[in-house]
């Protein structure tokens, strides 16, 4: 770690130096993500947490975190000092758009932000795109980087584990353009499984849209029922790819099996 710093009361920034950037592949996409595993003895499937990667320079990888209640991320987010090591691996990224897509609507709470202002920062110009962000007040609309062809659309104090989100309800409500579009989501994982939905319940084919569970509500209950009752969901997920199918389709199968068994 060489730097770390409050960008708000809700947001840090931390930059690490990686020692070896080739070998962890940072993806160049705007939800360019990284798995930190938070002391340097552990295993990369050990404690740890998915951070957005906000910038990416040789050696240099820019994370903002969005702080919320507590939890072993937060721990290190706050507490790490200059010097301090970690473990990065899974290096991932979602968003997709296809080349035929004549518009975009970006959907994200607080834990998306990071992301979706590295996708608002490289869309071509001009870009026909609109945010949907979910945030607790309206000084967290200010880390967004400001476009005229960008729309911010604000949802302010629901969601973010304060309250209901209301993601889902903005994303059935937002009218749909009759061209070729795609949709982006970084939210609660229940939101996004609703998102994901109504877009095929509109006939939208998925390579036009990249819709991911960023966290989870009651996640400790979760893992609990699913620590019972998800190897069933596992089986369909591994099935999936083995058959050749891509991680996308193969996730959704998953989630539709988790639904049908109730988590």
């Amino acid at each position: 770690m060489v730097e770390t710093r409050a960008l708000s009361s809700r947001l840090r920034r931390i930059v690490l130096r990686v020692d070896d950037p080739a070998a962890l592949g940072v993806r160049p996409a705007g939800d360019s993500a990284l798995g930190v595993y938070f002391t340097p003895d552990d295993h990369p499937d050990g404690e740890g947490r998915n951070y957005s990667v906000r910038h990416h320079d040789g050696p240099l990888v820019t994370l903002d975190i969005a702080l919320h209640a507590g939890g072993p991320g937060i721990t290190w987010a706050t507490e790490a000092s200059i010097g301090h090591r970690v473990v990065l691996d899974h290096a991932r990224s979602w968003y997709r758009p296809p080349s035929h897509a004549q518009w975009q609507l970006l959907v994200c709470d607080l834990s998306g932000l990071p992301a979706a202002a590295r996708i608002v920062e490289t869309l071509p110009h001009p870009a026909r795109t609109t945010l949907i962000v979910e945030v607790p007040t309206a000084d967290d609309l200010s880390y967004l980087p400001r476009r005229d062809d960008v729309t911010v659309l604000p949802r302010l104090g629901t969601g973010n584990g304060m309250r209901p989100s209301a993601l889902a309800d903005a994303v059935r409500d937002h009218r749909i353009p009759p061209e070729p579009g795609y949709c982006w989501f970084a939210g609660e994982a229940a939101e996004s499984r609703t998102v994901r939905k109504h877009l095929r319940s509109l006939g939208w084919e998925r390579d036009h849209y990249d819709i991911t569970g960023y966290w989870r509500a009651d996640s400790e209950a979760w893992d609990a029922r699913f620590a019972e009752a998800g190897d069933a969901a596992l089986t369909v997920y591994e099935r999936a790819l083995a058959d050749g199918k891509d991680e996308k389709l193969a996730f959704e199968e998953f989630d539709e099996v988790c639904e049908r068994i109730g988590l």
